[in-house]
């Protein structure tokens, strides 16, 4: 096998690969397998293995976890510039780790920065403000099988490529199942209604990529991210990220929203021109290999394993209604094929619009369709003014991320029918009952006024991506004010690693990850973090 980056390999480790990666009808293969069985002949008896035994369930967080309006994290290191060490080369990012590159220091809170479409601060909230509804927003997890002949890892560099590879993505499932026990114990603490999805749940739409993440979300005994060989880096049970372990699942429901990333191998190519790639036996792109020691990124052979296959579209649909209680897909998402539906928060106004905006012909921009305008959007946009209803858009794309379809890189051209930024903005300003489009994608916080040329303000509100600096999810409430107006509150929260050290692990090399230089840090502006967002109460 070729190997991008090499480190130094056991004779027994040799031996291990050649067992595992020798190609059907290769002479190695051929001695090895001929030698196994023959020492299985002579044994006057086979021994069958031992049973693993059962993750244990880690305890419950203690108390509520802090939200950033009461307390920060920041690395403690500054961010190497220009960068001069690599995080996907084991040697290099355990110096760094050694140098303190992945540790985090407290800081105060920030307070929730009000904001206002017109500038006038609203007037004074009322004597009987009303929640009506506080859900988290988790964005752009990018649970990545990191072992995938179809990753791309090589061309990690820092700028536009900085995704290709990130140090912690072996170690993303545990991140996912803290996010899990820390959105758990804010709702113990200050009860929530629902989780809301962000998109590119999964990195590279993937059937064991989807499959993990449903599992974390909705609780399994075992989830074991792991594939190709049965890999175990550090011998013995839960102490690396190969391990199966116990997965509580949330407490509260939880809302599918479909991105790029979970239709597309690695969020830009149609899974039909990638197929034979994920389920295959060779990586050209560099894929990681957890039988070296640091697990390097190598090209060559791989195992192979049919649970990589790529998911189309409607296949995805399939999937996640077959999960829990189906996550907002039912019979009529599946017969048409794009996550499109919508949900009412009981005894509230409030009604949440899902927007399918992936692109399946390829590209990482979003994109709709007149012909979903007409089939859903306006339908339900017009049922909700009917029905006086206070609407939050939701879609893995904000309209700055919005294109005609086409992807320069596979020579896609637009699609027919595409309606561009300013036609969206106008169709949605044209409804004076939407308050929210909430969207991630761009893995920055982010707040944006939208001012359609004739009709009606509203706000989009980005969220930064669990996958990347800094690494959290969005606590949302909407308040009427009692004032004549409404409060989008927003706060960032970040995830909790108690008593759980392989997710505290991975958040050192998550960290390590910006600090290095070839990550980037989605905080945005400190505005944009933790915010107030006042918008006229609906008639």
């Amino acid at each position: 096998m070729s190997q991008t980056r090499a480190v130094g390999i056991t004779t027994w480790e040799v031996g291990r690969r050649r067992i595992a990666r020798a190609r059907p009808g290769h002479p190695a293969a051929c001695f090895f397998l001929a030698s196994l069985a023959l020492a299985a002949c002579a044994g006057e008896e086979s021994i069958a293995p031992a049973p693993l035994p059962a993750p244990v369930p880690l305890p419950a967080l203690r108390g509520a976890p802090p939200l950033t309006t009461a307390r920060t994290w920041a690395p403690r290191a500054a961010v190497a510039d220009p960068p001069d060490r690599n995080p996907a080369v084991p040697a290099e990012i355990e110096q760094m780790l050694a140098e303190g590159y992945g540790e985090l220091e407290g800081g105060p809170g920030q307070p929730l920065a009000p904001a206002t479409l017109d500038d006038i601060p609203p007037p004074p909230r009322g004597e009987r403000p009303t929640l009506l509804t506080r859900f988290v927003h988790l964005a752009d997890t990018q649970l990545a099988d990191d072992e995938s002949p179809a990753r791309l890892a090589i061309f990690d560099s820092p700028g536009v490529f900085a995704s290709a590879f990130r140090p912690q993505e072996g170690h993303e499932c545990r991140i996912l199942n803290a996010a899990v026990r820390t959105i758990n114990a804010l709702h113990r603490s200050t009860p929530i209604d629902f989780v809301l999805l962000g998109g590119d749940n999964a990195d590279s739409a993937q059937t064991n990529e989807i499959a993990w993440f449903s599992a974390i979300l909705d609780g399994a005994e075992r989830v074991e991210c792991d594939s190709g060989a049965d890999d175990d880096p550090v011998p013995g049970p839960d102490n690396d990220p190969k391990d199966p372990f116990f997965a509580e699942g949330l407490l509260v429901p939880w809302r599918w929203v479909t991105g790029n990333h979970d239709v597309l191998h690695q969020g830009n190519f149609p899974v039909h021109t990638r197929a034979e790639l994920a389920t295959g036996s060779w990586s050209d792109g560099g894929t990681r290999d957890w039988s070296l020691p640091g697990a390097p990124v190598i090209t060559g052979e791989v195992v192979p394993d049919p649970r990589r296959a790529l998911l189309s579209g409607p296949e995805l649909l399939d999937r996640v209604a077959a999960t829990g209680d189906g996550h907002g897909i039912g019979p009529d998402e599946r017969a048409y094929g794009k996550a499109f539906y919508e949900f009412d928060m009981k005894d509230t106004p409030l009604r949440v619009i899902v927007l399918d905006t992936a692109a399946e012909t390829g590209g990482p921009n979003g994109v709709i369709l007149q012909d979903d305008v007409d089939r859903f959007i306006r339908p339900a946009l017009d049922r909700a003014k009917r029905e006086r209803k206070w609407v939050i858009l939701t879609s893995h794309h904000a309209s700055r991320s919005l294109g005609d379809g086409s992807f320069a890189a596979t020579g896609t051209p637009a699609v027919p029918g595409a309606i561009d930024v300013d036609a969206w903005q106008s169709l949605v300003g044209g409804y004076d009952n939407v308050l929210l489009h909430l969207a991630g994608h761009t893995h920055v916080h982010r707040v944006t006024r939208v001012s359609p040329a004739g009709g009606h303000a509203y706000w989009e509100l980005e969220t930064s991506a669990l996958a990347d600096y800094p690494h959290q999810v969005r606590v949302i409430e909407i308040w009427d004010e009692d004032n004549g107006f409404v409060a989008i509150r927003g706060a960032a929260l970040d995830y909790a690693v108690d008593d759980d050290p392989i997710a505290a692990e991975g958040r050192r090399r998550a960290v390590v990850d910006v600090t290095s230089g070839f990550g980037d840090d989605g905080r945005g502006e400190p505005s944009w973090r933790n915010v107030e967002l006042s918008i006229a109460r609906p008639d």
